[in-house]
């Protein structure tokens, strides 16, 4: 029976695996046997970014969780390495699969491939081209590691070709959009987000912040919030990430009374603030491409994106940290008419699925 590994740690890495589990508790119900194992490095540990997702999207309980928690980067990243290594060593999976970008994912490619156990990369192919970024980093490391690549969509696919990475790679489509329309239609049911905080569809911006180029750097989270308040007639919602209420405490920022800022809210909520929102303001990956998937214009609060598509569509402007530049892009972004489809068929989980127990044999 082919074991599969698939090591996670961070909020969007929840959403990223579930669709793979969903598709494998699926193909084992159809006799597959094939065994689905999910560890948790602990990156991510506290109720608002991590329990609260398990519980919602109804997936299993971790095998093992790390608790590695918080750190600098190499302190984290060594954690996760040793402690990843110890349970790989226990078990020896034939696959171990990591998710899209973060210490998590380099750490888990880092400790297979050293024990020459093979990696899968969900959301492989993805490029900023910025290696001051962390998760640049992580992401061409992990694909430089992986000897299955999965990407997400054909501009992946010819990141991954321009620096010579051609075997193992499949177009997939995207685990998200699979999960977004899995997960839509209870959000719209279930999510009470909007009533509890008093917003009529339309008539808010959703703000998100959280990338440690923009919280880390007192000036940049000043000129963002001070943009924010400078925006006139605008209501805005900010879920507050730990990290970003830990930057603004600690250089004494007041948030303007036109941001109303809530603690993290749990993933059903957060698509139901996506769908509704006039416009999201994000430093995000992910909730860019969710924004174009939910036809919700993009204001990026960073000079470049791995999600270039959604840019180049015109759904999404990349706009910096610049007080001026992020104040005429609330008041007068438009988006284009047209909306082409970058993100497959929302059956990424049932291929990953499928290409893994194929290369099993």
């Amino acid at each position: 029976m082919p074991r599969v590994v698939n090591i996670v740690g961070a909020r969007p890495q929840f959403i990223k695996c579930f669709p793979v589990l969903r598709a494998g508790m699926a193909m084992n119900s159809q006799g597959a046997s094939v065994e689905f194992d999910l560890l948790h490095t602990g990156q991510h540990y506290d109720h608002g970014m991590s329990k609260v997702f398990f519980e919602e999207m109804g997936m299993p309980e971790p095998d093992e969780n790390l608790g590695i928690g918080s750190g600098s980067h190499g302190e984290q990243t060594g954690s996760m390495l040793a402690r990843i290594e110890k349970y790989l060593l226990r078990n020896w999976p034939d696959w171990v699969v990591v998710y899209g970008d973060t210490n998590s994912t380099l750490a888990g490619a880092l400790a297979a491939a050293k024990l020459h156990i093979p990696v899968a990369h969900v959301e492989a192919g993805l490029r900023s081209f910025n290696r001051g970024m962390p998760e640049e980093v992580n992401r061409v490391v992990a694909d430089h590691l992986s000897e299955l690549l999965f990407c997400p969509t054909a501009v992946a696919v010819r990141n991954l070709s321009a620096e010579g990475i051609t075997k193992g790679v499949h177009a997939v489509g995207d685990v998200m959009y699979d999960a977004l329309l899995h997960f839509g239609e209870a959000a719209e049911k279930h999510s009470k987000v909007l009533e509890d905080l008093s917003l009529a569809p339309d008539d808010y911006i959703l703000v998100t912040l959280h990338r440690a180029a923009n919280t880390d750097d007192e000036r940049a989270l000043r000129s963002i919030v001070t943009a924010l308040g400078q925006a006139e007639d605008v209501r805005f919602v900010f879920p507050v990430h730990p990290r970003t209420k830990k930057a603004i405490e600690k250089a004494g920022i007041a948030l303007p009374g036109n941001i109303r800022s809530t603690e993290p809210v749990g993933y059903l909520d957060m698509l139901q603030l996506e769908k509704n929102a006039e416009m999201i303001v994000t430093d995000s990956g992910g909730m860019q491409k969710e924004a174009y998937l939910f036809k919700v214009p993009c204001v990026t609060l960073r000079d470049e994106t791995e999600w270039i598509e959604t840019v180049e569509a015109g759904w999404n402007i990349l706009v910096g940290t610049d007080t001026g530049r992020i104040v005429e892009a609330i008041a007068t972004f438009k988006t284009n008419s047209d909306w082409p489809s970058f993100y497959g068929d929302g059956k990424a989980g049932e291929k990953i699925v499928s290409l893994l127990v194929e290369a099993s044999r």
